[in-house]
């Protein structure tokens, strides 16, 4: 449990951090995507990451087999809930222009490359 607040803070500066950023960057240039689209678009994909650490480090305390199903559990989850927020954010929303679409891969990837960094790590660490 320790462990996971431990990277639930990261997650909560990683979202910080990407909000100045985007405030920064957004204010400074003239994209076409506003801070409002930016902090809803970063604040789902914080949450998707938070509900991806919350199911892998739940399974982390029980025994192999049961790892190993939260483990694919928490990474199809994501799958899954990124898909359906790219289905409502390109196709309901209408979010099609060029700084949209960007915006949402880079995100995308910022997210998704956090949490498979702290998953990795935390598997190396348990199977030394």
């Amino acid at each position: 449990m320790k462990s996971l607040m431990k990277h639930i803070r990261l997650l909560l500066l990683l979202e910080a951090l990407i909000l100045a950023s985007g405030y920064f960057i957004i204010s400074k240039s003239g994209t076409g995507i506003t801070f409002g689209e930016t902090a809803l678009l970063s604040a789902i994909m914080c949450l998707i990451a938070l509900v991806t650490l919350v199911i892998f480090f739940r399974g982390q305390g029980k025994d192999p087999s049961s790892q190993t199903m939260h483990s694919l559990v928490a990474v199809s989850l994501k799958f899954l809930m990124e898909l359906v927020l790219a289905l409502v954010w390109f196709f309901v929303v209408k979010k099609t222009q060029l700084a949209s679409v960007v915006l949402f891969f880079v995100l995308y990837l910022t997210f998704t490359m956090f949490s498979v960094l702290i998953m990795m790590k935390t598997l190396k660490n348990r199977a030394i």
